[in-house]
């Protein structure tokens, strides 16, 4: 399996488009629960040069300590690590009786700041008017707050307490007539913040607290949302601020207001706050632009995974914003307007997705294993083989081995091949052999319980058996047995098809298939189309295995062809299967289908430096 799927947890369209009376702005609108979400700008439609736009903001699930999220499934092995996956962002085109530009770019920004997606329905009058929108981020109320900074001590005002309609002045000179809002409080800068923090907390009114940190008091109204603003700081000053010891001043009142507070949190900037850099914003292109969008924004994915562990560089997970490049939002023509199915959409398939991807393929040359040859590349002179380490039936890594090397001897048959027998065989360099004449391959390891050794063997052609022991020091773990193949060089004038065709049929398949969280291997087997063998009465002939070695499969749902997965062919290999002795195979999330339905499975041989669709398909269904 070389896919998973985590659909998107939040999304939204915030816009300041004009309503339909063209005098007031739908800034506040919110569409958090729609099932399509739209990004377009509109040009001159209220006046010669007025403009509007719309943005879609969308989140994932990556960060947390539960199934079907990004950085758990890593932490779990079901992802690989950074650098040997990818992350796409998908989203799917929604057709639509408006018009739909063409030639654009949409920017997919991260976003800086956490959003509230909100109940919103309305995309046409924006009646629903809830953040997030264009102008907030969510509903949560911000407690106003104030500060005071303690200066160093000297005969000039030094302390400042500084709010949202008044600033105090506070001076450590020993003044025994003070002027009007002027207060002396002794003693170093810290112990200052400190004096003032226990006084607030002891004796001033409820309605606000302070902390010091260091040399700075906060204070924070209790009142959270524009209500705190209107608290005062004290209406008791002597009582308040009045320090005992030397010198106790009397002096005129304190108050003021704290600022700050709001029953809403702004964006710093209208329609949202994003990223720019080059690790955090990417660029899609449509041409007809009913395009679907996929990206890949493994470097964003990457950061927001690391932000669990406050990894340096990385960045907290509030989702992306979906535009219009700047080019085309300040351009003087419109661009109305580009759909995508949102979360909650009906259609199953269509919901926005980031997709993992990665090459899971494992090449077990055990059933293929060929001695070298002077006709072939040192490249293909190589064999991998492997180890499954399997205790109870699942698979674990061997304890003193863990994640690091193991060796592999390679030993002939006895004389009737039943075991390995003799002395060791030496062994040419390549592959885990760093010197000719060697006795162990380092083999390493591949992924929990499994181990792989690369090597060329350059044996007798004698030997019909070869056994392979794994060990590390004195502690073998496994033995296998190999039966190697001689490489044919075919001549010109010889009995050859470059266009050989296959039998293909999956052995395993089942009609029906649960998508609980299951996963199913399918095993592919294989043979040439002219295989005619001889059959005596006497005996019958076992059908060989003619491996393909690079074999692709895709999905789609029988009832409307739709593709749910594509071939996974190039540079990312992600539907490419496996291969052992006993032929081909890939592992299939069966919760990436959505039940009730029909599928099947076609597949793609790449031979002769070409790809050749096969004509079979397996239909089962997902229940």
């Amino acid at each position: 399996m070389a896919i998973k799927r985590y659909t998107a947890d939040a999304d939204n369209t915030i816009t300041n488009a004009y309503k339909a009376n063209l005098t007031e702005r739908g800034v506040s609108g919110n569409m958090g629960q729609s099932d399509i979400v739209e990004s377009f700008s509109i040009y001159a439609q209220e006046s010669a040069s007025s403009t509007e736009y719309a943005r879609i903001l969308i989140k994932f699930p990556v960060t947390g300590t539960a199934a079907n999220y990004i950085s758990y499934d890593r932490t779990q092995g079901n992802i690989p690590a950074s650098g040997s996956v990818s992350f796409y962002l998908r989203m799917f085109n929604a057709r639509h009786s408006q018009t739909t530009p063409k030639d654009f770019n949409l920017v997919v920004s991260a976003i800086s700041q956490s959003w509230q997606e909100g109940n919103g329905l309305d995309m046409e009058n924006y009646s629903n008017e809830e953040p997030s929108n264009w102008l907030y981020t969510t509903d949560t109320d911000i407690a106003a707050s104030a500060s005071i900074t303690v200066r160093a001590n000297t005969a000039a005002n030094t302390l400042h307490l500084t709010g949202a309609t008044a600033n105090y002045l506070f001076t450590s000179i020993n003044d025994a007539t003070p002027a009007p809002d002027f207060f002396h409080i002794g003693g170093s800068t810290a112990a200052c913040a400190t004096n003032i923090v226990t006084i607030i907390n002891t004796s001033a009114s409820a309605d606000f607290s302070a902390n010091a940190v260091s040399s700075i008091v906060y204070i924070t109204s209790s009142a959270a949302g524009a209500a705190g603003n209107l608290n005062s700081i004290s209406s008791s000053a002597a009582a308040v601020f009045d320090v005992t010891g030397s010198d106790s001043v009397a002096n005129s009142g304190l108050s003021g207001t704290l600022g700050g507070g709001s029953d809403y949190t702004l964006w710093t900037t209208e329609g949202g706050d994003y990223y720019s850099d080059a690790s955090s914003s990417f660029t899609a292109s449509f041409n007809t632009g009913f395009e679907d969008l996929e990206l890949d924004i493994t470097p964003l994915v990457e950061q927001w995974i690391n932000s669990a562990g406050n990894v340096l560089g990385s960045k907290s997970n509030y989702g992306v914003g979906v535009k219009l490049s700047s080019t085309e939002e300040s351009d003087s023509v419109s661009y109305y307007t580009k759909k995508f199915f949102a979360r909650g959409s009906q259609y199953f398939f269509y919901r926005p997705i980031i997709e993992a991807r990665w090459d899971s393929s494992i090449k077990d040359d055990r059933g293929s294993f060929y001695y070298s040859s002077s006709l072939a590349p040192a490249a293909d002179n190589l064999n991998t083989i492997y180890y499954y380490n399997y205790v109870r039936g699942q698979l674990k890594n061997i304890p003193a081995v863990g994640t690091g090397a193991i060796l592999v001897s390679l030993y002939s048959g006895s004389s009737d091949n039943t075991a390995p027998s003799g002395a060791t065989l030496a062994l040419s360099v390549g592959g885990g052999v760093v010197t000719s004449g060697d006795y162990n391959v380092t083999g390493g390891y591949v992924s929990t319980g499994i181990y792989s050794a690369s090597f060329a063997f350059t044996g007798s052609t004698s030997l019909t058996t070869v056994y392979d022991v794994w060990h590390s020091a004195s502690v073998q773990y496994y033995t296998g047995s190999i039966e190697p193949k001689s490489l044919t060089q075919v001549w010109p004038g010889q009995s050859f098809n470059p266009n050989q065709q296959f039998v293909s049929n999956i052995t395993n398949l089942k009609p029906s298939y649960s998508n609980q969280n299951t996963k199913a291997r399918f095993r592919l087997y294989t043979r040439k189309k002219d295989w005619s063998p001889t059959i005596y009465t006497v005996s019958s002939k076992k059908a060989p295995i003619d491996l393909v070695e690079d074999v692709y499969y895709k999905l789609y749902r029988v009832n409307d062809d739709l593709e749910v997965i594509s071939y996974g062919t190039g540079s990312a290999n992600y539907t490419r299967l496996s291969f052992d002795k006993s032929g081909s195979y890939f592992d299939l999330d069966m919760s990436l289908l959505e039940s009730d339905n029909v599928y099947a499975i076609k597949f793609v041989y790449y031979l002769n430096s070409q790809y050749v669709e096969q004509s079979e398909e397996y239909k089962f269904r997902v229940e």
